[in-house]
């Protein structure tokens, strides 16, 4: 008897003020092939009997890979013109979780918190900590240039002098949200959740924002969801966004797409935090609610044809 699940995979690149107007039709097309990419490589993965932690890693290194997304490669300059990255993978199985924060010239965050979680006793490792713990995994390294975009060099450049911070993905000096991330459940019942981010131009340096902080910015529990954030940081770890939603479905029995709807649209929303989330349940049911203008997002269900979307619908 195959008593395989229903599998699906979402993710996203960044949410804010993302209009048709604020981009160009060869940059559309680069985001969405982009976007296309990453989620068929996850996808096959769940397809060929992987397992969620696989698939959303795997994800994930694909748009840190890219230069287009605020992680890895295409990471933001901070304040002092260098590159600090974040990262955080969980898998709802076991709870298990493992987090970067503040890592520099790592090629991708995103398996350094994977070591952190398969190959440690800790869930979230720091700045020189983490690096020290990437060279003995072995881990691979890249030097600064690797790192360097033109235009986010010119975005920091604009903002250097000033005490200004800019998040990603916007026309508007402070509506920018950069962070790329996945959550899948394969056909074992299995979620997980990965999320990746460059931070925000001109942060303060060893600034941490929502990403690598469980339950925030990356949760992933069997029993309800798994959650990747993409917003202001600040307002996603005074909700514990990632966390509530999973709270709403145990305690007070709503879908996964009542209980997103509520905090991106409401608890977010009226306290002033912009942004949004994918998640996806134990049922393969995929949620991709956010309250800015637009998010780079996709997902793609067993037994559907894929989808991907930058603007509001």
């Amino acid at each position: 008897m195959d008593t395989k699940r229903p599998f699906a995979l979402a993710l996203h690149g960044g949410a804010g003020t993302i209009t048709r107007a604020s981009l160009t039709p060869q940059l559309d097309r680069e985001y969405r092939q982009a976007l296309k990419q990453a989620l068929s490589i996850g996808y096959q993965i769940l397809r060929d009997g992987g397992d969620a932690l696989r698939a959303v890693e795997a994800t994930v290194v694909v748009l840190e890979d890219c230069p287009l997304f605020n992680a890895g490669r295409g990471s933001v300059f901070n304040k002092q013109g260098r590159h600090e990255m974040d990262a955080a993978i969980m898998y709802g199985k076991t709870l298990g979780a493992g987090a970067v924060t503040g890592v520099r010239n790592v090629r991708n965050p995103i398996l350094l918190a994977s070591e952190v979680l398969h190959h440690s006793d800790h869930v979230f490792l720091c700045q020189h900590g983490a690096e020290e713990f990437a060279r003995n995994q072995g881990i691979a390294f890249e030097p600064d240039d690797y790192f360097f975009t033109q235009q986010r060099h010119e975005q920091w450049q604009a903002l250097r002098d000033s005490n200004v911070y800019m998040l990603d993905h916007s026309e508007t000096k402070d509506k920018k949200f950069g962070t790329v991330g996945a959550v899948a459940v394969d056909g074992q019942g299995n979620l997980a959740a990965a999320t990746s981010t460059g931070g925000m131009t001109n942060k303060n340096f060893n600034r941490i924002g929502d990403t690598p902080i469980i339950g925030a910015g990356t949760y992933a529990n069997n029993r309800t969801c798994a959650i990747s954030c993409t917003g202001h940081g600040e307002y996603f770890m005074r909700h514990v966004v990632a966390y509530d939603i999973s709270c709403l479905m145990e305690y007070k029995g709503l879908s996964l797409t009542e209980a997103a709807d509520l905090v991106v649209h409401k608890k977010l929303k009226e306290s002033g935090g912009e942004g949004g989330l994918v998640g996806v349940s134990a049922t393969g049911e995929v949620a991709m609610p956010f309250n800015s203008e637009g998010m780079y997002r996709g997902a793609w269900v067993a037994g559907q044809e894929p989808e991907v979307a930058i603007y509001q619908e």
